[in-house]
């Protein structure tokens, strides 16, 4: 037996190192995320080791590491986020086996064409605890809320709004500290309203098939220049020209499932992996003269598909 351990799992930035190991056994990684308590075994052919850019909040540009355990096809069995340490995986890799290639210079394109061509049995093990405040974080907003939104009558009613002002600059500055996102609506009190009512708005333009996906994204929206915007909280990712006979391609391969939307031709254009609603996409492509196939695909026609696709979001 031939054990070895990784033992240097960085973070992503301004994120703690991830709680996870890896050992070997010949070719035969466990990998054990200890902060959720959870072992993977699998024998992946080659280790591929990431990055590549998306936008941030406010047009910022977020660079994402990490380490993918991919099969002989190419397909991502498991993907560990975090900045890991080079010269230390290179040792691991080369005691343990198993070819590791360094996609950094790849390009975002390509690096997320990579790790959104899913193996059946994919998994993504962050090894980041789960904060203990997180199941009270909508209560905490909400009583954050309701204290600034007093504050800030209380202020508008002395005439104190400068007060207000520098209050809520310090809340700002006090949530790039200590990351706690609920804090927002402390200083925003009027999010308390307005969140709802953006959720609404969103339900009812998914209802008329003005849009589909998930709130949090990526969901997709049709412009009137017939061009299909892929969106995040962040904002537009990517836009496609959407033409005449153009279609979307809802799959399902083995436990995996996502879109691919084609071209008149039937090439893909963009890969979405991920659960779409069937009823939601039926409205969207109904309402902008889409085509619509919902399909149990096999692995070569899938391996097809995610080589030649273009883009992906993972």
């Amino acid at each position: 037996m031939n054990a070895q351990i990784l033992p240097v799992a960085g973070a992503m930035k301004g994120a703690r190192c991830p709680k996870v190991s890896l050992t070997s056994d010949g070719r035969t990684l466990t990998v054990t995320d200890k902060a959720g308590g959870r072992t993977t075994t699998l024998t992946p052919a080659s280790l591929y080791r990431y990055d590549y850019s998306i936008d941030g909040s406010g047009k910022k540009s977020q660079v994402l590491t990490g380490v993918a355990a991919l099969d002989p096809d190419g397909l991502v069995l498991l993907d560990l986020p975090g900045d890991w340490h080079l010269p230390h995986l290179r040792d691991f890799a080369a005691q343990a086996g198993i070819p590791l290639r360094d996609g950094r210079d790849d390009g975002s394109e390509r690096t997320r064409r990579i790790l959104a061509a899913r193996a059946p049995g994919w998994e993504r093990v962050r090894g980041i605890p789960v904060p203990r405040t997180a199941r009270w974080n909508l209560a905490l907003g909400v009583c954050a809320g309701v204290a600034g939104l007093g504050v800030m009558v209380y202020l508008g009613a002395i005439g104190m709004w400068g007060a207000w002002r520098g209050f809520s600059t310090f809340g700002r500055v006090l949530m790039e500290l200590v990351e706690a996102k609920w804090l927002v609506v402390a200083f925003s009190p009027a999010l308390l309203v307005v969140r709802p009512l953006l959720g609404g708005v969103r339900r009812w333009q998914a209802g008329r098939g003005l849009i589909v996906g998930p709130p949090g994204g990526p969901y997709l929206r049709m412009k009137s220049s017939r061009r299909l915007s892929v969106y995040r909280r962040s904002g537009v990712i990517a836009e496609l020209p959407a033409e005449r006979g153009s279609s979307i391609l809802r799959y399902r391969h083995d436990d995996l499932s996502g879109i691919f939307l084609l071209d008149p031709t039937g090439n893909p254009l963009l890969h979405l992996p991920g659960r779409w609603d069937p009823a939601a996409l039926h409205r969207f492509t109904e309402r902008h003269g889409l085509g619509l196939a919902m399909h149990r695909i096999p692995r070569d026609e899938y391996l097809t598909l995610t080589t030649h696709c273009p883009q992906a979001f993972p």
